[in-house]
């Protein structure tokens, strides 16, 4: 029997509104006896010799990946992610549990050139506890990357996932948790309270987040009380800008990939499109065929509330003027569908175009030139991604220096080579959230000056 007195999650499925179950969470009490488990476990965990800790890590992006049936299961229960998807991102975390396992034990420190009968150096050593509290859209790529990078560098960790997805995430605790000292890495199930208390624990060193902007601008304020440090990836609103010169066809099925993929729940989704008016007609044209064909294999968005807030973003941009020529409605019966939606006749003030809808709806405003939609692109609080398609390299060059993002895509809305790592900008967050440079946030560096003794005769 359930427990009256501790708080519990529902968890509805949104592929037919089906009680996926019904977890126990965690109390305030819980998170301050996992921040000192994790307080008293970590000295030995930075003791350990980092090629131990990157074999620990090894061993756990094996459970990882030998579970990656199960984990696509519970994701998709949870998510409505398809079964595939959802399973490409469990080995993608399995592949960065394993990345970070080499890269942890060789992670940088510096030799200093001063004097010659002294020797100066550069060391990196972890942080303490981190607090790592992730998404609910790519809940086990985004999660193994946060505790792959702070459990090889030393680190204790204390792990939340989504209240949207807490099976998922017991299940990967459950996975990789057995493969490190006690304390070393726990997981807590509960909403947002929960996560809110962790952040603001004064023994907590720092707090690595990935969701949206609202929530880091709290963890920020938070973290500025304690004095930890914040690793944030908050919400984007990333544009796609079409120039004159490109097949728009072309261009439509990239911003259809960009804008429907995973039902628009990506961090960096084409949220908003500008395009050069001589292409801008055949562009919706071909635009509209992209949603039709997107709209005949639907994927839900991850409950029902969340559909709410994308079609208040999309009524009321009808409201001020838009049309939506594919989409726009919800749809009978059960789960948490939204057809992908395509809008015209978008200005900059509505909110679908100012704010993260991050669901399948790609609202576009025409522009005369090149250079007008490069700079409403950037009008813009945040600075996550953005995408540029033209075939002038001129415009290229100057669209990718110009905008104030951490991520820069010409000519592919998604690829890019492994091992880059960005930084976000304004509303997006602050600091590395992924690659080499992940490993830098989770440790500080120390100055060690090793001089001559002058001893007694």
């Amino acid at each position: 029997m359930t427990d009256m007195r501790v708080p519990t999650l529902d968890v509805h499925s949104p592929l037919d509104g089906r009680l996926v179950g019904r977890p126990l969470a965690a109390t305030d009490e819980d998170a301050a006896g996992a921040v000192r488990t994790a307080r008293e476990a970590q000295p030995g965990w930075a003791a350990t010799p980092a090629a131990d800790r990157g074999a620990a890590l090894r061993a756990a992006a094996r459970a990882v990946r030998d579970a990656a049936d199960d984990l696509a299961a519970a994701v998709q229960a949870e998510t409505g992610r398809p079964f595939g998807s959802a399973r490409e991102g469990v080995l993608a975390g399995a592949s960065t549990l394993e990345q970070y396992a080499e890269l942890g034990p060789v992670h940088r420190g510096r030799s200093l050139l001063g004097g010659h009968d002294a020797t100066d150096l550069m060391v990196p050593g972890p942080r303490g506890v981190v607090v790592a509290l992730t998404p609910w859209n790519d809940p086990v790529a985004v999660a193994c990357g946060l505790l792959g990078a702070a459990l090889v560098t030393g680190n204790a960790v204390v792990h939340k996932p989504s209240e949207r997805c807490p099976h998922t995430g017991a299940l990967l605790a459950e996975l990789m948790v057995q493969h490190f000292p006690p304390g070393v890495l726990q997981g807590l199930t509960g909403a947002g309270e929960l996560g809110a208390a962790l952040a603001a624990s004064p023994d907590v060193d720092v707090v690595a987040h990935v969701g949206g902007t609202a929530t880091g601008r709290s963890i920020a304020a938070a973290c500025a009380a304690t004095g930890a440090k914040a690793l944030l990836e908050n919400g984007g609103n990333d544009p796609l800008v079409v120039d004159a010169d490109v097949d728009p066809a072309w261009a439509a099925a990239q911003a259809a990939l960009g804008g429907f993929t995973n039902a628009g729940q990506l961090c960096t989704s084409v949220e908003r499109v500008f395009v050069h008016q001589d292409v801008a007609e055949a562009f919706l044209e071909a635009l509209c065929d992209e949603a039709r064909r997107w709209n005949a294999d639907p994927q839900p968005l991850v409950d029902r509330a969340h559909r709410d807030h994308v079609h208040a973003h999309v009524a009321e941009a009808v409201a001020d003027g838009a049309r939506a020529l594919v989409g726009g409605e919800v749809p009978d019966g059960d789960g948490a569908f939204y057809p992908a939606t395509v809008l015209a006749g978008c200005t900059p003030g509505m909110r679908v175009m100012r704010e993260e809808t991050f669901g399948p709806v790609v609202p576009v405003r025409v522009v005369p030139s090149f250079e007008q939609g490069l700079a409403e692109a950037c009008a813009d609080e945040h600075g996550l991604a953005a995408t540029v398609l033209t075939g002038s390299m001129a415009n290229a060059q100057r669209a990718w220096r110009a905008l104030p993002v951490g991520t820069v895509k010409v000519n592919a809305v998604f690829g890019g080579a492994p091992g880059g790592a960005a930084q976000p900008r304004g509303a997006s967050g602050t600091g590395f959230g992924y690659g080499p440079e992940l490993l830098d946030e989770m440790t500080a560096v120390k100055v060690v000056h090793l001089g001559q003794a002058q001893l007694r005769d």
